[in-house]
């Protein structure tokens, strides 16, 4: 008899992967068989770097934790979850002030997607504050991500302003 694996999508813009998101998924690989990063295409918002640029930024954050893969979805991600076989979406919670809109998200996911629950992974607290919208301001004006990112998207910054 095959061993049913438990699988997880963890979806965001991921524009850029941050240390707090290499961290959630680190968190999320201990209660899953296979997380998969999906990152979402959405013609309603602009990112800073292209599809191709964040999925290459992740695959290479995560090519050496070997219950990971990456992706891309667009549309509900419920049904993301329905095509790939994830029982589970894992979302990170940095403070209170995140907790209302995901609660909200969670409840129409199930509501809509009845077979995923909704898993809540608190980042270790010296992430707590890092967002991607911060680090690319940071970016913007100059400053060091070096600290706040994986060094294959400090390089990725350090391209684009050279």
């Amino acid at each position: 008899m095959s061993k049913v694996l438990r699988k997880a999508i963890y979806p965001g813009t991921f524009d850029p992967v941050t240390n707090g998101h290499l961290d959630i998924i680190i968190r999320a690989c201990r209660l899953f068989d296979e997380v998969v990063v999906s990152v979402g295409i959405n013609s309603q918002k602009t990112p800073l770097f292209s599809t191709e640029e964040r999925i290459a930024m992740l695959e290479e954050v995560v090519a050496d934790i070997p219950n990971v893969r990456v992706g891309t979805f667009s549309g509900l991600i419920v049904e993301h979850c329905a095509e790939l076989g994830a029982i589970a979406l894992i979302r990170g919670l940095r403070a209170v002030s995140d907790f209302e809109n995901e609660l909200q998200m969670a409840l129409v996911n199930q509501k809509i997607g009845r077979n995923v629950d909704t898993v809540f992974l608190m980042p270790n607290e010296k992430n707590t504050y890092l967002s991607s919208s911060v680090i690319r301001e940071i970016a913007r004006f100059g400053g060091d991500v070096s600290a706040f990112v994986p060094a294959c998207v400090k390089r990725k910054f350090d391209e684009r302003t050279s």
